[in-house]
């Protein structure tokens, strides 16, 4: 322990105490939540309000040491290990208490239980674990996963497992990237799913998995994406609010185009072809989006936030980072599986590629954006990525919302605020509606499903666009129920 690592104070893993306290209890909470978490080391000689090194005189110095080994010893369940050493600092000798990161979790003070015993860190202090969290704990440490277990209360019927199953093929043809890709797909069946854990057999009987609730949107699980548009900088104000539920595929995409419709959309002249061009990446935004679909914890009753403020894009994930997994780790392509049955059918789909490397290639598609790097906030309790609206200038001046250089004289630069003649801004929502236009004049009669297909779009999308346009009178129905006609008032 460095003067400098004094000065920096308490933190996520370090602690400080200035004596050794009579009742164990004062520390042991925080040897737990060590212990639940990433790991921790806990100071004794140091005051924790002035970093003042108090020390311990060398003659009980090591009565003290004994005293914390056999009170960790004594209080603990599982049994926790610690390492504890003697070291000098700025003359005085201090008691260093390090304490790794668990494996048979959760750890709790015995003389409290498991009920009211489990503790976690959290933004550097030590918390009683809540029933969501003890839950979390309880599958890490028996190394078993949320997603694959039985998903209690919901029955499904053999056609439902067929539909599931016909709906993940056509997503995995609709997220192709290349026709050898698409060509490639194979079908799923229940041979796949049980393998994958989203089905489970007991004797020769499917039954539902929690990944098969969380998938279809069925169960009673609430499984839901909040998006929202804010003035500023905070939740103080918002402009627009929307919640989106159902199949989690149908989430991604009502969440994507709710950024897409959010944030500005420029455009710019490559040779003799205009190119639109959004301020931030769609490949980016929807990966994030996905990211935080396969990653969160179900069993935290959170939901998905997306927020659009004036200078940034903001996605929170509910549930603390997996075992084993850091900020640091997770930036670096290292993959922490959480929901394994949900990272086999987003694989299947398409929606995610080899695992662990969304969140680098995030990052690489927003720097050669002309962005800043993605911020990473938390992963305690939740996960909160932003990604600032304003490209960074070759001085790192940054370039606001609007296009506009902070402090450079108005010059503009990246993405058009529509002052300038030759970029013209486009509104993506009319955009959209005006290519759905276009696809109904060819082909009056046909359906909504098709009518999405072509525009590449979930059908609930494209109904709500068409319950927008008959509001307006611009889409009129004729034919039958059955047999619509549609006919375009321009």
């Amino acid at each position: 322990m460095t003067i400098e690592e004094i000065l920096a104070g308490e933190s996520k893993n370090i602690e400080f105490k200035e004596t050794l306290p009579e009742k164990s209890i004062k520390y042991m909470k925080s040897v737990v939540a060590f212990a639940n978490g990433t790991g921790g080391k806990i100071i004794f000689g140091i005051a924790d309000k002035t970093r003042e090194v108090v020390g311990f005189d060398k003659e009980d110095v090591f009565k003290k040491m004994d005293a914390i080994a056999n009170a960790v010893s004594d209080s603990c369940e599982p049994a926790i290990i610690p390492d504890i050493t003697l070291q000098t600092v700025d003359g005085k000798t201090v008691i260093v208490v390090e304490v790794s990161e668990g494996r048979q979790r959760p750890y709790y003070i015995k003389a409290l239980g498991r009920d009211g015993g489990v503790y976690v860190r959290v933004a550097g202090t030590t918390r009683l674990a809540d029933e969501y969290m003890v839950k979390e704990l309880l599958f890490e440490g028996s190394n078993r996963y949320y997603d694959q277990a039985l998903c209690t209360g919901l029955n499904v019927t053999e056609e439902d497992i067929d539909a599931l199953c016909k709906a993940m093929k056509e997503q995995a043809v609709r997220n192709a990237r290349t026709e050898e890709q698409k060509a490639s797909i194979k079908d799923v069946g229940r041979q796949q799913l049980r393998s994958w854990g989203i089905l489970i057999e007991r004797d020769g009987k499917d039954y539902p998995s929690n990944a098969f609730a969380i998938l279809t949107g069925n169960g009673g699980l609430h499984v839901a994406t909040q998006c929202g548009v804010f003035k500023g900088t905070t939740k103080a104000v918002f402009v627009d609010r929307r919640e989106y539920s159902g199949p989690l595929w149908e989430q991604i995409d009502e969440a994507f185009q709710f950024v897409l419709r959010n944030i500005h959309l420029g455009a710019t002249i490559v040779g003799i072809y205009r190119q639109d061009v959004y301020e931030i990446p769609p490949d980016a935004i929807r990966e994030l989006i996905i990211n935080a679909m396969v990653h969160r914890s179900y069993l935290d009753h959170g939901t998905i936030q997306v927020a659009v403020y004036d200078n940034r894009l903001e996605i929170t994930s509910p549930g603390k980072l997996p075992m084993g997994q850091t900020m640091e780790r997770m930036k670096e392509g290292y993959s922490k599986i959480r929901n394994e049955a949900l990272a086999h059918a987003f694989a299947y789909m398409n929606l995610i590629e080899h695992w662990g490397s969304g969140i680098p290639r995030i990052i690489d598609k927003v720097k050669a954006a002309g962005l800043q790097e993605p911020e990473f906030i938390g992963g305690e309790v939740d996960l909160r990525i932003n990604i600032y609206r304003g490209q960074v200038a070759t001085n790192n001046a940054m370039i606001n919302a609007n296009g506009t250089k902070n402090g450079a004289n108005g010059v503009k630069c990246g993405v058009d605020d529509g002052t300038n003649s030759d970029e013209v801004p486009l509104n993506k929502e009319q955009t959209q509606i005006e290519k759905l236009l276009q696809i109904i004049e060819k082909n009056p009669s046909a359906t909504q499903a098709y009518y999405a297909e072509k525009m590449g779009i979930s059908k609930r999308t494209v109904s709500r666009m068409f319950a927008s346009l008959q509001e307006k009178g611009r889409l009129v129905q004729g034919g039958t129920k059955r047999k619509a006609n549609w006919k375009i008032i321009r």
